[in-house]
C-alpha cells in the first residue's frame, strides 16, 4: 500500500524524505513534486527499478527516463566532453526548467532506455526535490503520468493514475507550472533546442547566441 506525506507540515515532510529515500535504495519508485509537474522517480542506477518506471508509465524504451540531480556538481561524475557552452546554461538556470542532453560518461552501468550514450539531466527548482535528490543521489524521474494522459500538477492526480505501483507519494502541493522544461542538446559543437519550453530560446541565445533550433 503507498505511503502519503505532506511535506507542508514539517515533521510529515522530514519523515516522507527519509521513507521516499529508504524506497528508492530498495528499487521502489516515488513520486515528487518538482517546478514544472509532478514526477515518478526511481535509482538511476538500477536497471529493474528504472523498468518499473516505465511500466507503471507505460511507457517504451524509446522514450528513455531523464536524470535530475540536486546539484549542478553531480555532473562531473555522469557526463563527458561537457563544452563551456553547457556550463554558461548550468550556471544560468539551473536550478530551473532546462533540461541539458549530454554524453554521459562510458564507464557508468545504468540502462534508462535507448539513450545511444546520452543522457537529459536537469537540476529542478523545487526544495523538496533537491532535499531528495541531496539525501539519494542521481534519480530517474519522468512525469507522473500514464503515458497519453496531462502530466499532474497534484499529487492526487498522481496518485489517480499510479496508484500502489509507487511505494511513497510526497505532496508538495499544487506545483508552480505545467509548462515542461526547455531541452537543449549539447552533444554538439553548437547547443540546439529540441524542445520549447519554460525557458524560451531567445533567453537561451542571452546565455549562448549561437543557439540553433531543432526542425
Amino acid at each position: 500500500m503507498a505511503r502519503r506525506y505532506d511535506c507542508s507540515d514539517a515533521t510529515d515532510r522530514k519523515t516522507g524524505l527519509r521513507e521516499a529515500a529508504a524506497a528508492v535504495r530498495r528499487g521502489e519508485l516515488v513520486v515528487l513534486p518538482t517546478d514544472t509537474v509532478y514526477g515518478i522517480g526511481a535509482d538511476a542506477f538500477s536497471r529493474e527499478a528504472v523498468g518499473g518506471l516505465l511500466q507503471a508509465k507505460g511507457r517504451g524504451r524509446g522514450m528513455p527516463s531523464p536524470v535530475l540531480v540536486g546539484s549542478p556538481n553531480t555532473l562531473h561524475g555522469l557526463v563527458t566532453d561537457f563544452s563551456e557552452q553547457a556550463w554558461e546554461l548550468v550556471d544560468a538556470f539551473w536550478p530551473g526548467a532546462l533540461t541539458l542532453v549530454a554524453r554521459h560518461q562510458p564507464s557508468l552501468t545504468w540502462d534508462l532506455g535507448e539513450t545511444r550514450g546520452t543522457v537529459a539531466v536537469r537540476m529542478p527548482l523545487h526544495p523538496v526535490a533537491i532535499e531528495l535528490l541531496t539525501e539519494f543521489g542521481p534519480m530517474a524521474v519522468s512525469s507522473a503520468n500514464l503515458t497519453g494522459h496531462p502530466a499532474p500538477q497534484t499529487c492526487d492526480a498522481a496518485q489517480e493514475m499510479l496508484g500502489d505501483s509507487v511505494s511513497v507519494y510526497l505532496d508538495g502541493g499544487h506545483t508552480p507550472a505545467d509548462v515542461p522544461s526547455s531541452i537543449v542538446d549539447v552533444t554538439g559543437p553548437v547547443p540546439v533546442l529540441l524542445r520549447a519550453g519554460a525557458v524560451g530560446a531567445e533567453q537561451l541565445r542571452e546565455v549562448v547566441p549561437d543557439l540553433e533550433v531543432a526542425n
